[in-house]
């Protein structure tokens, strides 16, 4: 029997969406390929007139809590924000850092096909995904304070620093 998730994008729910990078490979350590991602997110953010509540880009996956204004979006800004960040990324890796790939090789993707996604429906569950991303760093021994991880929307909340990406809360 196949599992055929379905992803709800009827309503106008917050959604906290995950995806990694195939294989799990670390190809998110060096700053560039985050600075990447985090200027492919807010080109897509702006391009869909969406929110992003909060995120997170840890070594090998990303977590975010995006908003639209309308239903039906999720997919294509997904699509979108994977597909271009992975050329850009790739390019900067063949460009500035080709021996990187030397131990694994480049692989035939960038991100895992699909992505998880979990629509938020109250405000209790929206502050629990948010404290579980910006947690994420310190639970992987990257830092000693959500905060101190400069690639999370952490920052912001707890002071509100700029952190690459606009910030905004929805209700």
């Amino acid at each position: 029997m196949i599992n055929r998730r379905r992803i709800a994008d009827d309503q106008l729910y917050a959604h906290f969406v995950t995806f990694s990078v195939d294989r799990r490979r670390r190809l998110l350590d060096h700053d560039h390929p985050k600075r990447i991602l985090l200027g492919v997110l807010n080109d897509q953010l702006t391009s869909f007139n969406a929110r992003c509540v909060g995120f997170v880009l840890m070594p090998d996956h990303v977590h975010a809590v995006v908003w639209f204004p309308k239903p039906g979006e999720l997919s294509r800004f997904m699509h979108g924000w994977k597909r271009m960040s992975s050329f850009r990324i790739r390019e900067w890796y063949r460009r500035e850092a080709p021996h990187y790939f030397q131990g694994f090789g480049e692989g035939d993707r960038f991100w895992t096909p699909k992505y998880y996604a979990f629509e938020i429906y109250e405000q209790a569950k929206l502050e629990e995904k948010l404290n579980y991303m910006h947690q994420n760093p310190m639970r992987a021994g990257l830092v000693q304070r959500p905060g101190d991880w400069k690639w999370s929307s952490a920052r912001w909340y707890e002071s509100r620093q700029t952190v690459g990406v606009p910030i905004q809360w929805v209700e």
